[in-house]
């Protein structure tokens, strides 16, 4: 591998932009951070993420399967707190010459770090020596994370925006098909027709949504809906060229789904309804299959988020490997890297039941996969993902996410119209596309 050039001054500025200076980087780091990696050794490779829960057990799970197959492999994982802060941190310990040898990030953060210099690329020859090709990745997840033609993200998983639902209350509303798969919507009114008709069947609640109080959870939503449209949203140019009439039908839909029920309803309570029988069905991500699999005389069933407006799609982002950048990088250690995730994405099965899609594709079409209920019911959301705009300002975590989501939680509210609301996201998009990428 060639070593990438060095970090020059100016980008080293420029990183202190995204926080604290790096000399106060350094202890914060220490503090923040847990060791996981039942492999923790001095002298291993520093692998950094932000899994935590039943995540975090799994990622743990995963090392120590790398490590019975790879004894030599050593590895010690550090679990920083997701957020803003993770990404702080990252892109500081690489400007500030002091990465570790592997990090995950969510693939819609790659636009602020990948440009500026604070990554660098994987060699896919390297990669291939241990058994993993770039055929072998989630296309999409894997286009995503390439910079100027060359791949910075390789895609650990896929995770979106799905539906799950009560088997036993779908079936008696008629809304499984002869596989026990839930039936196609025509439109959104038939979409809001069988919800009607499900709260005749329980008596209580029709489908369910938590986004009060959420910086992301209205955005995802709209963002799912918007891209089922086809609609223009061109955020690569100040001004942005977003189709506004689409936009505005989107979050009247929004209010529509939002009433009666989840107006005000935040995530653990809808997460409850759903799972104390309160409610028949719940749109939400599909890490919170960890709430549903144990309920007692719950048949879970699951699907992609419907199609409402056109063509399939749904929020969705990637978790994915990164190399933070090194002036100087010790080739034995950038070879350890590679054979790493390569050694995980073959023990992605696991990652699996967290209810991810793994991005591995022979994982995803493996018989065990198959039989995996009801993760591998939603699979093909892995296939049709609504990523967040390529832009440096967007993504998991970002300010702008939360602006958006506060303009929409207004409006299904009642407090603004459907009008005020995208202009007010127009002009946070607009704001941000004034100001320059601190990387």
């Amino acid at each position: 591998m060639t070593p990438p050039p060095a970090l020059p001054r100016r980008r080293l500025l420029r990183g202190a932009l995204y926080g604290a200076a790096a000399a106060a980087a350094a202890p914060a780091l220490s503090a923040c951070g847990s060791v996981v990696g039942s492999s923790a050794v001095t002298g291993g490779l520093q692998f950094w993420n932000l899994f935590a829960g039943t995540d975090g057990g799994l990622m743990k799970k995963m090392l120590t399967q790398v490590e019975r197959r790879v004894p030599e492999l050593r590895a010690t994982s550090t679990v920083l707190e997701w957020g803003a802060s993770y990404y702080t941190k990252l892109a500081m310990s690489s400007a500030g010459g002091r990465p570790p040898d592997l990090a995950v990030m969510h693939v819609s953060r790659l636009a602020g770090y990948a440009p500026g210099g604070l990554l660098d690329p994987w060699d896919m020859d390297t990669l291939a020596e241990f058994g993993i090709r770039a055929e072998d990745l989630n296309p999409d997840a894997l286009k995503r994370g390439h910079y100027d033609g060359r791949p910075y993200a390789l895609p650990l998983d896929t995770h979106p925006l799905v539906v799950y639902f009560d088997r036993e209350a779908m079936d008696k509303a008629g809304l499984l098909d002869g596989d026990g798969r839930l039936v196609p919507f025509d439109s959104p009114e038939d979409y809001l027709d069988a919800a009607q008709q499900l709260r005749a069947v329980k008596g209580k609640m029709g489908p369910v949504y938590g986004h009060v109080r959420d910086p992301a959870a209205n955005w995802r939503l709209f963002w799912t809906l918007f891209a089922q449209t086809g609609a223009e949203f061109d955020i690569s140019r100040k001004p942005a060229r977003i189709d506004r009439a689409a936009a505005v039908r989107v979050v009247r839909l929004m209010h529509r789904m939002m009433s009666p029920e989840c107006g005000s309803m935040d995530g653990a309570s809808a997460i409850g309804a759903f799972a104390n029988g309160s409610s028949p069905m719940i749109f939400t991500g599909e890490w919170d299959i960890t709430a549903f699999r144990e309920v007692e005389g719950l048949d879970l069933g699951a699907s992609p988020f419907p199609t409402l407006l056109g063509r399939p799609a749904a929020w969705a982002d990637s978790h994915t490997f990164v190399l933070p950048h090194r002036d100087d990088p010790d080739p034995e250690r950038r070879r350890d890297a590679h054979r790493l995730v390569a050694e995980l994405f073959k023990a992605s099965f696991t990652w699996a039941e967290a209810g991810h899609i793994p991005g591995y594709l022979p994982v995803v079409r493996s018989r065990a996969y198959g039989k995996l209920s009801p993760q591998s019911d939603y699979a093909k959301s892995a296939e049709t993902p609504a990523l967040d705009p390529p832009a440096w300002f967007f993504g998991a975590g970002t300010d702008v996410q939360s602006q958006m989501s506060q303009a929409l939680q207004s409006a299904l509210g009642g407090g603004t119209s459907a009008d005020e609301t995208v202009d007010r996201m127009t002009d946070a998009v607009e704001f941000s596309l004034g100001k320059p990428n601190p990387a």
